[in-house]
């Protein structure tokens, strides 16, 4: 438990929200936000390798050079 425990101000609408995540009813507000902060949290952000793929990708696609679902399966041989 944190040594210093804050008072947060929520609405009733956003407490039964809360409550309806509970795993069980004694379970603490804190445990359940914590719980939805480490979803919201990626655990292996994008590098900027991955950032210049996805854009050179995007470009890709937008020069039209990709291959349908379609033409893939015929080159293949399997339609």
């Amino acid at each position: 438990m944190p040594s210093s425990t804050p008072c947060l101000r929520i609405s009733l609408k956003n407490r039964e929200r809360l409550n309806k995540l509970k795993t069980h009813p004694k379970e603490s507000y804190d445990t359940v936000i914590g719980r939805l902060l480490d979803r919201m949290t990626d655990p292996e952000p994008l590098t900027e390798e991955d950032r210049l793929a996805i854009a050179e990708s995007l470009e890709e696609i937008r020069d039209g050079k990709y291959y349908t679902l379609k033409d893939a399966k015929k080159e293949l041989g399997l339609s």
